[in-house]
Order: C-alpha cells, then sequence, then structure tokens
C-alpha cells in the first residue's frame, strides 16, 4: 500500500479507502449487490483491509448508510482509534441541521471524525450550504470546538467542487469519476485552486458496474493516476478488500484512454461519447450529462434503477430539447456531441423498455438528480 498527502490537513491516507455502504445490515436501493453484513462479519471485512494498509474508512450517518455508522466506530474502538482516518458525512444544508448531524454522528461513532462533508451538495442548495449561517459555517464551528477535525464538501459537480476549492473553509472535497466519467478528473488537473484541498474520489467502480467489463486494478490505476488523495472503494467481502487494497500487484501500468473504454463497451451496447465534463448547460435546466449517464448505466447492469430515473422527466426534457432553437449545448460540448439527436435516442430507449416494465412509469418532472 501506498500513502498519500490529504491536502493541506497534514494526515496521510492510504491510496485506497474503505467505503462502508456494503457492510450495513439493511437494504440500500442503489447497491448493485446486497450483502447485509453483521456485526462481527463487517469488522472481520473491515480489519482484514486494515491489515493491508488501508487506514482510511469513509461512512455517513445514520440512516443514510444503515447502520455503517455504528459499525465503523465498533472498528475504531477495536483496532484503536489513532490508527485510522474517519470520514463522515451527512445531507444536511442548514446550519442547523448540520450542527445536529455532527453531535450525532459522534454519538453512534463514539468518537470524533477527522472530515465531516456536506454530502451530496447540489446547485439548487449549494448558495444555503456556503452562505451565512449555512452547514459549512455549522462544520467550522464544530471544527473550533474539536467534535471534528477538518471540514469538507462532497458533490458530484465540478463547478460546486470548484467553489469548495476556493473557500478557505472547506480542507476536503469529496467528488466522483472512474475511467468512463473521467471529464471531472480532467477539469480538477488542470485546476491549480485543488492543489491545496485534500481530494478524495468516490463512484471509481460506477456503483459497482465498471468490474463487469474492466480489471478493478485498472479502474483504481486509472483514478490514481490523478492528483487525489484517495480512491474510495465500497467493500462488502474480504475478497474485494484484497481486490482493492493490494491492486498495484496486478496493475500492469497501462490505462485505456476514453477511446478505447467506449471501444470495449460497444461490445454490448453503443455508449454516448460523453465523459460528464459537465461543461453542456441547458437553458431549460435539463442536466444533460446526468441523463447519458442513466443511459449507460440502463446498459450496464443497472436497467430498473437508470429507467426509473429517466422516467422521472425524460418526456418533458425531450419535449424542451426539440423547442429549443439556441442550442448552446452544442457549442459548450468538446466532444463535439450531437445532443439533440442523443437525447431522442435515450427518449426511444426510455420508451420501448418502460412498455415491458410498468412500473417504471412515472409522473414526469422538470429536473434530475
Amino acid at each position: 500500500m501506498k500513502y498519500r498527502r490529504l491536502g493541506n490537513t497534514g494526515l496521510t491516507v492510504s491510496e485506497t479507502g474503505f467505503g462502508t455502504i456494503p457492510v450495513l445490515q439493511g437494504s440500500v436501493p442503489v447497491l448493485p449487490n446486497y450483502y447485509n453484513l453483521s456485526e462481527k462479519e463487517a469488522l472481520t471485512v473491515m480489519e482484514y483491509a486494515f491489515f493491508l494498509g488501508c487506514n482510511l474508512y469513509d461512512t455517513a450517518i445514520v440512516p443514510e448508510y444503515g447502520d455503517a455508522e455504528r459499525k465503523l466506530g465498533k472498528f475504531a474502538a477495536h483496532i484503536g482509534r489513532n490508527r485510522i482516518v474517519i470520514t463522515d458525512k451527512a445531507r444536511f444544508y442548514d446550519g442547523n441541521e448540520m450542527y445536529q448531524a455532527v453531535q450525532t454522528s459522534c454519538e453512534n461513532l463514539g468518537t470524533w471524525a477527522d472530515v465531516y462533508f456536506v454530502h451530496q451538495v447540489d446547485p439548487d442548495r449549494e448558495d444555503e450550504v456556503f452562505g451565512k449561517g449555512g452547514a459549512l459555517d455549522a462544520l467550522v464551528e464544530r471544527k473550533q470546538q474539536g467534535n471534528i477535525r477538518f471540514t469538507g464538501i462532497a458533490s458530484h459537480y465540478y463547478d460546486i467542487l470548484l467553489r469548495g476549492a476556493a473557500d478557505s473553509r472547506v480542507d476536503v472535497l469529496q467528488g466522483s469519476g472512474n475511467i468512463l466519467e473521467q471529464g471531472m478528473l480532467n477539469r480538477i488537473n488542470t485546476e491549480p485552486l485543488f492543489g491545496s484541498k485534500g481530494l478524495l474520489i468516490n463512484k471509481v467502480y460506477a456503483a459497482g458496474l465498471l468490474p463487469s467489463f474492466f480489471p478493478v486494478e485498472t479502474l483504481i490505476g486509472a483514478v490514481l493516476s490523478y492528483p487525489v488523495s484517495c480512491a474510495l472503494i465500497g467493500i462488502g467481502t474480504t475478497a474485494q478488500a484484497k481486490a482493492a487494497m493490494r491492486w498495484r500487484e496486478n496493475f500492469c501500468g497501462s490505462i485505456p484512454t476514453f477511446e478505447q473504454v467506449l471501444t470495449i463497451l460497444e461490445k454490448h451496447y453503443s455508449p454516448i461519447p460523453c465523459d460528464r465534463c459537465q461543461r453542456c448547460v441547458c437553458p431549460y435546466g435539463t442536466e444533460i450529462h446526468t441523463i447519458f449517464r442513466q443511459y449507460q448505466y440502463s446498459f450496464m447492469g443497472k436497467e430498473f434503477w437508470a429507467l426509473r430515473k429517466l422516467n422521472m422527466g425524460i418526456a418533458e426534457s425531450i419535449q424542451l430539447c426539440q423547442s429549443c432553437t439556441q442550442m448552446p449545448c452544442l457549442e459548450m460540448c468538446p466532444a463535439n456531441i450531437r445532443i439533440p439527436e442523443e437525447m431522442e435516442r435515450v427518449a426511444l430507449h426510455v420508451r420501448q423498455r418502460s412498455k415491458n416494465t410498468s412500473s417504471l412509469v412515472r409522473p414526469c418532472k422538470t429536473a434530475f438528480s
């Protein structure tokens, strides 16, 4: 195992970290596999990863990650609290709610969190998070009180991470990226503001889908080729822990280009050549890159989940796209994707698949998540 600097925190973390969603006991619909680990089983897997060199464990407040937070607290007490780095998070944007969330998490853990993130900050809530009295201010206050050591912003949106990188109150950032969805990583790689921040990357396996197409060592090596502190891997078995923590043993050093990734996927379906750089901004607010991601995922092993998401707004989105006369998205896309045509393809796919799966049909909404 190799270790990297976590920004300017003074902490050194293992280059692969342990994502604790799979160690929970209960059901989380977005998981591609269902582990349902008991406390004893969960501690065994976490300890196995620790002895392979892992020292960073990422979790979230109960009930968002089920009982994973409590299990991690038990593990910290078992292995020795000062031997690991705990990163925790909550999806609260108001300062009062976040202030209380930190207290609740510390009680669940039975200890402090080294880094605490405002989780999944999106464009609709970012001003509340960063504004006076928002969640970020609450984390700063908790940091001053000694309940957490460092503050964090976690988001799937590049512009929000960039705002966090420019904010002196933020110590660590958590974003997403992988060998297919590498656009955000490419932008981070060229932006100097990220240089002083610790950076954790999740979705390395694209919610567990990409290992069906690429070796895990290639997936991890691709993410760690960028200037990130740690690649977070969701781990539910000792075999998964071994693959994640010892990835260098089987890594040949070769990382496929984006075009080569698409070529491999083309053996299974016709992918949209979108790397989720998020430069395309729709005047009607449609998250084009998110729609394209759901389309890709529907062919890669999460058809029900992806089509359900698409059905929440694809009909209205395609109507807005067809009525748009300026189409600024075409000029914004560095890959020169014919976005209106691809949107039509997505809509057609959803209509065809939904005929066979009536439970996928949902009322239309204007926004995607």
